[in-house]
C-alpha cells in the first residue's frame, strides 16, 4: 500500500476514526488497532512476508525477556547471537543470497574452475532492511543494559510494525518510540493539524518533485550513450532531487501520519543539500540510518579512538556496509567506498565536526565560503549518485566520461520534453527550503500557514505527476 495511492487515502482516515473513536479510552485497544492496521498495511504487498515480520518480533521479544533474567555473560552473548543470527540471517538470505552466489561463481571461474550456480528466484520483502535494524537495536540496547525489556507483547509488536515508518523508516529506537506505546495517547488537535500539513509537504516532494524528476532521470540514464554532456549533468541532478524528494517525502508523510495518532517520530532529513561538507551531509541525510551505523557499528569498532589508521579503517567499514545495506550490487559498495574517500580531507584536518549549526544562521544569504562549501559538497554527492543510479560500474564510468565531452547542446528527450524543463520547479523547491531551513519542514511555521498549505495543494494538483505514480525508491532496500 503506497502513501500516494487511493488505497491509503481510504485506509488512513478509517484507522484514524477507529483509533480516536472506538479505541480512545484504552491504551491496549489503541495498540491492538495499530498492530492490526500495520499488518494489513504490510500484507497489502504480499501477505506471505508477514511471517518474517512476526518471526523477528517473537524472537527479539523473547530474547529481551531472557536477557533480563540473567547476568551470566556467556548466556547473554548466546542470546544476543540468536537475535543477530535470526534477523541478519533472514536479511542476508532474502537480500544477498544471489549476490554472493553469483560472485562466488565468478571468483571460482576466474581461477580455472567450473561451477553451476544454484541461484533462486527470491523476492525481496518490502522494508526488511528497516524493521530488521529497528528490532535489532532493541535487543542490543537491552544487552548493553541501556534499556529494560517490555513484558507487553502487543506494545512491542506495535513498535516493530508501526505502519507509518515500517517499510522505509525512519528507523526508530526502542528508547524513543516504545515508551509511547506504553501509555494511552490523547487526541491533540494542533499535533494532528501539523501532521496533515507535513503529509501534504511530503506528497508535494514525492508527486511534484520526485515523480516528475524520475521521468527525466530515467530517460537520460537509459539513453546516456547518445546524450550530450549538459543532459547527462542534468540527469544526475534530476536523480539527486528524485531520490531526495522521494525519500524525504516518504519520511515527511510517515512523521506526519504518526502525528495523527499522537506519536512522535524523529526527523530523518534536515535539508541535506545545504551541507557545507560531506560530514554535515551525512548528519542531515537519512539521519536514522547514519546514527544507527554510528551507535551500533562505528563506535563499537572503536570510533575515532586509537590510531589514525584504525579510525580510517572504521570509517571505511561503516560506509562499505552502508553501501551494501542499500543493495546487493557492487555499484552500492563503490558508492559507499566513495563516500568514505570523501571523508579523507576532513579526517586529516580534523574538520568532520565543524558544521553543526544551520548554514547562514544569522543572515539571509550565505557568504562565499558557505556557497563554495555547499557547491563542492553537492558535486561530491552527485558523483556518488552516478554509481548509485547506474546498473553497473562500467556504465557509471562511461557516464562520467561522457560528461567531460563538454557537449552543451539542449536536447529534446523522447518524453517530448526539453532536458532543462524541470529546473524551475527545482529552483522553487530549493528557494522554499532555504527560506524555512531553520524549521522542521516549510509548512510547519504558523505564519501564513493556511495560505502556504493551500498553495502547496494547488501545486500538487497543477504539477503533480499523477500519470506516472511510482513506488518509493527505498522500498527496494
Amino acid at each position: 500500500m503506497l502513501f500516494n495511492s487511493l488505497d491509503f487515502a481510504i485506509f488512513l482516515p478509517l484507522v484514524f476514526i477507529l483509533y480516536w473513536g472506538l479505541c480512545r479510552k484504552s491504551k491496549r485497544h489503541q495498540n491492538l488497532l495499530i498492530l492490526v492496521a500495520s499488518y494489513v498495511f504490510y500484507g497489502w504487498w504480499d501477505w506471505r512476508f508477514l511471517s518474517l515480520l512476526l518471526i523477528s518480533t517473537v524472537v527479539d521479544y523473547t530474547v529481551g525477556l531472557q536477557l533480563k533474567k540473567t547476568n551470566r555473560a556467556n548466556y547473554r552473548k548466546l542470546l544476543l547471537s540468536i537475535s543477530l543470527a535470526v534477523n541478519l540471517g533472514l536479511l542476508g538470505f532474502f537480500k544477498y543470497y544471489n549476490f554472493f552466489i553469483e560472485n562466488f561463481t565468478t571468483a571460482f571461474t576466474f581461477f580455472g574452475g567450473s561451477i553451476q550456480p544454484n541461484t533462486l528466484h527470491i523476492i525481496l520483502p518490502v522494508g526488511i532492511s528497516f524493521y530488521t535494524f529497528q528490532t535489532l537495536s532493541y535487543t542490543i540496547d537491552i544487552y548493553r543494559k541501556k534499556l529494560k525489556p517490555t513484558s507487553d507483547f502487543v506494545s512491542f509488536a506495535t513498535f516493530v510494525s508501526f505502519f507509518p515508518q515500517l517499510v522505509a523508516g525512519p528507523i526508530e529506537r526502542a528508547t524513543q518510540l516504545l515508551p509511547q506505546f506504553s501509555e494511552k495517547r490523547r487526541f491533540n488537535a494542533n499535533n494532528a493539524v501539523t501532521g496533515i500539513k507535513q503529509i501534504i509537504w511530503g506528497l508535494f516532494k514525492k508527486i511534484v518533485i520526485a515523480d516528475s524528476c524520475a521521468q527525466y532521470a530515467n530517460e537520460i540514464f537509459a539513453t546516456y550513450e547518445t546524450a550530450s554532456s549538459s543532459t547527462l549533468i542534468l540527469g544526475v541532478v534530476y536523480f539527486a532531487f528524485q531520490i531526495y524528494g522521494d525519500f524525504s517525502g516518504y519520511s515527511d508523510i510517515a512523521i506526519g501520519t504518526a502525528r495523527l495518532f499522537n506519536i512522535k517520530l524523529l526527523p530523518n532529513f534536515r535539508y541535506p543539500y545545504f551541507s557545507r561538507d560531506i560530514a554535515e551531509f551525512w548528519r542531515r541525510w537519512h539521519i536514522s540510518l547514519s546514527t544507527w551505523f554510528r551507535d551500533y557499528i562505528y563506535i563499537p569498532l572503536g570510533g575515532s579512538r586509537g590510531s589514525k589508521a584504525q579510525h580510517m579503517f572504521n570509517l571505511f567499514v561503516v560506509f562499505t556496509i552502508g553501501g551494501l545495506w542499500h543493495g546487493a550490487s557492487w555499484n552500492f559498495i563503490v558508492w559507499g567506498v566513495l563516500n568514505a574517500l570523501f571523508f579523507i580531507p576532513l579526517f586529516f584536518y580534523k574538520k568532520y565536526s565543524v558544521h553543526k549549526d544551520t548554514v547562514a544562521q544569522h543572515t539571509v544569504l550565505p557568504n562565499l565560503k558557505e556557497v563554495a562549501g555547499m557547491l563542492s559538497t553537492f558535486l561530491l554527492v552527485l558523483l556518488g549518485f552516478i554509481f548509485f543510479r547506474t546498473e553497473s560500474i562500467p556504465q557509471a564510468w562511461e557516464y562520467m566520461q561522457r560528461i567531460f565531452y563538454f557537449d552543451m547542446q539542449i536536447e529534446l528527450l523522447q518524453i517530448e520534453r526539453y532536458s532543462f524543463e524541470m529546473i524551475p520547479l527545482l529552483l522553487l523547491l530549493v528557494s522554499v527550503e532555504w527560506i524555512y531551513r531553520k524549521q522542521e519542514f516549510p509548512l510547519g511555521s504558523s505564519r501564513y500557514e493556511y495560505i502556504k498549505t493551500i498553495g502547496v495543494l494547488l501545486m500538487i494538483l497543477l504539477f503533480g505527476s499523477f500519470s506516472n505514480l511510482q513506488e518509493f525508491i527505498y522500498f527496494q532496500f
